[in-house]
């Protein structure tokens, strides 16, 4: 061979050697795009429910419900096939009880094939979480599916409701929340107003730093309800941390300070990128000139190795998708530890509760209440807890239950009990909260025999602990709360007499700005309601102030507001204060038990506060601020009092008839849910 020759074939040698090299870096990444991807096909589980409705419904394996379920899930799953803007609904049997309704909904900015598969897995995956119950439902991060034994179409669903958050806060977050809330101010209208339902806006924090945020809602609601849905979402997201959403079956709210949609598939059209520079031709791959051939030997060395790759790679893909098909759900979930739900990770096992109950033991019984009993329990770690059951022939109870679990969990001051965990298994619904020894106020307070243990130091730092609580309610948590139920039975005694308000049930959520609204479900207890709130629905923060008035009273006198209904004294006991405030004989409210122990000025002041939390006109009644600050100084001066509104018996009858006061005088009016 010539020299020249020779030359040519290590050149030619060394260029095959290299493209190998290049080949293989090449097919490696591949094969690390393959497996990404594959581990990528399974949606994120978010989170599920079963059974929503306020009674727990099954169905009997085989039964009628069961075929029209499978045919319904079948058709939502070819439906998606079809990918009308990511949301389908369908209806399976003619009858009812036997008929099911079911939609899907899949997040905006995912393609058809990606809408398919999620839906498919949650087809599957919904009957295996929930294999019994007519109502559930099932949230992953690109989709949504639901089905229920009741319409659900064209209906706003405002429950159930989870608010996953991660546990990292922002920097800076009062500057966050103002540009987050305007950000979603803006953003709703466009998600409600188009066609979609569908909406997202990117906005940055820093420079460094953006923040992204989704809002969506399933197109069937008109774009006024798409509104209202999404403007409640907004009233229960949680601010000031690195990302947080709230989701119902109707509309989902998101931000995150990281991408999480697909930015390409919702980004507007814009003009096409100039086509990229030609790339050099490397030497090695130059034609070379005419008559100049290659041996078979050459072409041969080029041939084999690229043959051999292109084989390996087949059997690691073949490898790789039987080991992600064989990998355990709880690998697959495992991406979402750190954007767990409050709720699920609070969550308790029905076994660990009996156990820690011994069974429900009467002997651990500590009372009962409108929505169930409540037992000590123990917990392995030696933890004394107060287990609250809801009874099963509740009707209010599921609602009451979701509500106090969502609201009391984002909740966290010395003055409010403390939530410890749930559990929601079949037919049982529990709470289990912080054990508070001493039992409640009124437990006390009306016992001719223990309410000696209640000096007026006592009192005046249980009342001031109180209205520290309940401000915290109205202005200091995440949340504006509205209690709506607050009575001295619902305020319980820590071991060293400090006052932990209780029992969310009936809360409402407003939003930061919202002061107001109207329900036509009025729930609270009777004696305790201001008289807007009873007779025409509408409540505020001012509500809870009324009944921290009323409560103050019976503090004060060590008598039950009730207690003077056909006494012959007064028509009720705040009748009864603004009569002796009147007459200049104040003191003669206060508990005979006191009369020689107490600061007689602290006593003045507190019925003078008391009387103007009870105004009829809920502007003119001073706010929980203002309260805590007459609690706290005495350099601020009290207004003069005015009558106070005196909700008589003959009066609140004839103006609430479609109300139904229940033995313990829990108003259960029910006209719509809210």
């Amino acid at each position: 061979m010539e020299p020249k020759d020779t030359e040519s074939a290590s050149s030619i040698f060394n260029s095959v050697s290299i493209a190998s090299i290049f080949l293989l870096l090449l097919l490696c990444l591949l094969l690390n795009l393959s497996y990404r991807a594959e581990a990528q096909d399974r949606p994120t589980y978010v989170f599920h429910f079963c059974n929503d409705s306020r009674q727990t419904v099954f169905y009997s394996p085989n039964s009628t419900y069961q075929r029209n379920l499978n045919t319904l899930l079948s058709n939502l799953s070819s439906n998606a096939s079809d990918y009308v803007g990511g949301f389908t609904s369908a209806t399976a049997g003619q009858v009812p009880p036997d008929q099911v309704y079911g939609l899907f909904l899949c997040r905006g900015d995912q393609s058809q094939a990606s809408c398919r598969d999620c839906v498919g897995y949650a087809t599957q995956e919904i009957l295996r979480r929930c294999p019994t119950e007519k109502d559930s439902i099932l949230w992953y991060d690109q989709c949504m599916l639901t089905y229920s034994n009741q319409s659900i179409l064209s209906y706003q669903r405002d429950r159930p409701a989870i608010a996953p958050a991660k546990a990292t806060t922002i920097s800076d977050p009062a500057r966050f929340n103002n540009l987050l809330d305007e950000t979603l101010s803006s953003l709703i209208p466009k998600a409600a107003s188009a066609g979609n339902r569908f909406a997202v806006e990117k906005v940055n924090f820093t420079v460094s730093q953006p923040l992204y945020t989704l809002a969506q809602c399933t197109p069937d609601l008109t774009t006024t309800d798409c509104t209202m849905c999404l403007q409640m979402t907004v009233q229960g997201l949680q601010r000031g941390r690195q990302g947080a959403r709230f989701m119902n079956p109707s509309c989902y709210v998101r931000y995150e300070t990281n991408l999480f949609y697909n930015e390409t598939a919702v980004a507007p059209l814009s003009p096409p990128a100039p086509p990229p520079a030609p790339t050099p031709t490397p030497p090695s791959l130059v034609p070379r000139p005419k008559g100049h051939k290659i041996s078979t030997a050459v072409i041969i060395a080029i041939v084999a190795p690229i043959g051999v790759a292109i084989v390996v790679f087949l059997i690691l893909c073949c490898l790789l998708r039987r080991s992600a098909a064989k990998r355990p759900e709880a690998a697959q979930d495992a991406s979402v530890v750190n954007d767990i739900t409050i709720a699920e990770s609070l969550q308790f096992d029905f076994a660990a509760i009996q156990a820690a109950t011994e069974d429900f033991s009467a002997n651990n019984k500590l009372g009962e209440g409108g929505f169930g009993e409540v037992y000590k329990g123990v917990l392995p770690s030696g933890k004394h807890v107060a287990v609250k059951r809801l009874s099963r022939s509740s009707r209010q109870g599921a609602e009451e239950f979701k509500n106090e679990v969502m609201v009391v969990a984002k909740l966290q001051h010395r003055n409010l009990v403390q939530l410890l965990g749930f559990c929601l298994e079949g037919r049982e619904k529990i709470l289990v909260y912080e054990y508070v020894p001493n039992k409640s106020l009124d437990y006390f307070l009306f016992d001719s025999r223990k309410k000696g243990l209640l000096d007026w130091s006592r009192r005046y730092k249980i009342i001031s602990g109180i209205a520290r609580g309940m401000l915290y309610l109205h202005q200091d948590s995440q949340l504006r709360i509205i209690h709506r139920d607050l009575k001295t039975s619902n305020v319980l005694l820590d071991a060293d007499m400090n006052p932990k308000i209780a029992d969310f049930g009936t809360a409402r959520i407003f939003g930061v700005d919202q002061t107001r609204g109207t329900t036509k479900r009025v729930v609270g207890t009777y004696g305790y309601m201001p008289p807007e709130y009873a007779m025409h629905g509408q409540f505020s923060v001012k509500s809870d102030v009324y009944s921290f008035g009323v409560m103050v009273l019976e503090i004060i006198s060590g008598e039950k507001n009730s207690s003077f209904c056909r006494s012959g004294i007064a028509d009720d006991l705040p009748s009864y204060a603004w009569k002796h405030w009147k007459d200049g004989t104040a003191m003669e409210v206060l508990d005979p038990i006191l009369r020689d122990s107490c600061s007689r000025s602290e006593v003045i002041r507190c019925i003078h506060m008391s009387l103007l939390c009870l105004q009829e006109d809920p502007t003119i009644r001073p706010t929980m601020a203002t309260i805590a600050l007459m609690l706290k100084s005495y350099s601020v001066t009290l207004p003069a009092s005015q009558q106070p509104a005196f909700f008589l018996h003959s009066r609140t009858q004839s103006a609430s008839k479609p109300m139904s006061a229940s033995v313990n005088e829990v108003l259960t009016t029910e006209v719509e849910p809210r």
